[in-house]
């Protein structure tokens, strides 16, 4: 049986984490056996979130997680993806976990005060007022520096909102009409997409890029398509304004 070591869930989406609900919808849409531990990021095996115990094996990273997962019980995508599709796959995936997830962190982390006691509480709510606000404030400095390093953070929040509209813009314009990214199955891709994507849509953080993605009628049907389909016990709450 896989464990999959999470965040707590929180706000009616699957997790707050971007990767944690990668591996999550991954499991589910395979229909891997598994089971769910909630924990912090300090206990994972590179102090970060998600990580999966399968057969005396703990593995981090949802990247690695999820080519472990594909070696281990069998490649879903390979059933009805071309090498060209794989490829164009590979392309978004990457763009939404290279690109608009730091864009993202930054709606969390960086951009309004009010933003970041949000996550602030649903992170370390649970721990008492001294070690929640001293770790709180441990883990800010880090992901800040996380995100200067990427090079995102060192530009305006004007600047990064524009890159993250184009980003939103062309996920929308390539969904189009489709149920899924790839077509009419769910792929690794939507994996990625929808844990990128409901945490910009689902969660309470406003942001121009929320606001901006929730002018794409088609994304927000989309996450409404997978979290009905793989998580029908968190039922769809509509999602409010970004402004």
């Amino acid at each position: 049986m896989i464990t999959h070591h999470q965040f707590a869930r929180t706000w009616g989406i699957p997790n707050l984490s971007v990767f944690c609900v990668k591996v999550e919808t991954y499991l589910r849409m395979n229909k891997l056996p598994h089971k769910i531990a909630e924990t912090l990021p300090l206990k994972g095996p590179r102090g970060k979130l998600p990580y999966i115990e399968d057969d005396g094996r703990k593995l981090s990273d949802s990247r690695l997680i999820l080519n472990y997962l594909r070696a281990t019980y069998g490649d879903s995508d390979q059933e009805f993806l071309s090498p060209e599709q794989k490829s164009i796959a590979t392309a978004y995936q990457r763009l939404l976990e290279e690109h608009l997830y730091w864009v993202d962190m930054i709606t969390r982390w960086n951009y309004t005060e009010e933003n970041w006691q949000i996550i602030k509480q649903a992170i370390f709510g649970g721990l008492p007022p001294i070690a929640r606000d001293l770790a709180a404030t441990i883990y800010r400095v880090k992901i800040k520096s996380q995100i200067k390093g990427h090079g995102i953070g060192r530009l305006t929040y004007e600047e990064i909102f524009e890159l993250g509209k184009e980003d939103i813009d062309s996920l929308a314009k390539f969904l189009g009409n489709k149920p899924y990214f790839m077509g009419k199955q769910p792929s690794t891709l939507d994996a990625s997409a929808y844990g990128v994507l409901v945490n910009i849509l689902g969660s309470p953080f406003k942001s121009p890029l929320k606001t901006h993605a929730l002018t794409k009628q088609n994304l927000i049907d989309y996450c409404e398509r997978v979290q009905t389909g793989y998580f029908p016990e968190l039922p769809w709450v509509a999602v409010k304004d970004g402004s």
